[in-house]
């Protein structure tokens, strides 16, 4: 829950109030009616997968993005494993590598 009130609002139309995103998606892991109850009580719509269940209830889609990510996050060493004691001086070495990746997608587009 900590994490889930961390997420800054979805910004909306211009004038429009901010709002939490709509779902919530997680693995089996997650799966507890606690859980199910403590997201729903925010507002959020839980999508998580049951355990016991077969495979394929298509939160792969989504989860693929998230691998993705943090595939892309490892090509930087220092970011690999966490060598920074400070916060700050990570979370600025994060910024830069998601700045990188960003600019070589681009610059990748920009070709095609």
């Amino acid at each position: 829950m900590p994490l889930i009130e961390a997420v800054p609002p979805v910004r909306g139309r211009r004038g429009r109030p901010r709002r939490r995103p709509d779902r919530l998606y997680a693995d089996r892991g997650y799966d507890h009616d606690k859980y199910r109850r403590q997201v729903r009580a925010v507002g959020i719509t839980p999508v998580i997968a049951r355990r016991g269940t077969e495979h394929g209830s298509g939160l792969g889609v989504h989860r693929w993005v998230v691998e993705q990510s943090f595939a892309l996050l490892h090509w930087f060493r220092r970011l690999r494993i966490r060598w920074e004691i400070r916060d700050d001086i990570h979370e600025a070495f994060l910024s830069l590598a998601c700045s990188i990746i960003c600019w070589r997608r681009l610059k990748n587009v920009a070709h095609c």
